[in-house]
């Protein structure tokens, strides 16, 4: 069972990113893109034999460093995340915060967000800056992902 992907955009993503000040087609896409490669559009919350929490399959480590090497340094940033949540153990079960701390994640990069439109672009972007060269992700999987758990029917 996965989230509905018309849902998640309405419900979620497009009201976290619009809070955040940080609202834009390409970022909803993306978020989606990444949601749908990661945890399946929600079926899984906790990363199996891994430490990475929630729909957006990040790592605590990576929810900490965000905090203290990142946010720590944009306090309008940081108080705009925090009306969401603060513990990398909320990122499971609150929707809002997994996605407010997946789009600080990509926020980060300096490199501009791809056209919403552009899958493949947006799968390469994933894989270059979420999954990285490491992990086990393939940029055809995030694409083939992409299809079956973030397009609405």
């Amino acid at each position: 069972m996965s989230i509905h992907p018309g849902q998640l955009r309405e419900y979620v993503i497009r009201p976290v990113l619009t809070s955040l000040g940080l609202y834009s087609e390409a970022a909803v896409e993306l978020l989606m893109l990444t949601a749908a490669t990661e945890s399946l559009c929600g079926k899984f919350v906790h990363q199996v034999g891994g430490p990475a929490l929630g729909i957006f399959q990040m790592e605590p480590r990576t929810h900490d460093d965000i905090w203290t090497h990142y946010l720590a340094y944009k306090p309008e940033l940081a108080a705009r995340v925090k009306q969401h949540g603060r513990l990398a153990a909320q990122l499971p079960g609150n929707l809002y915060y997994a996605c407010a701390m997946a789009r600080v994640h990509y926020l980060r990069v300096p490199e501009r967000l791809p056209s919403a439109a552009d899958v493949d672009a947006l799968a390469r972007y994933w894989k270059a800056h979420y999954n990285t060269h490491l992990g086990a992700g393939t940029v055809r999987k995030a694409i083939e992902n992409y299809a079956q758990y973030a397009e609405v029917d």
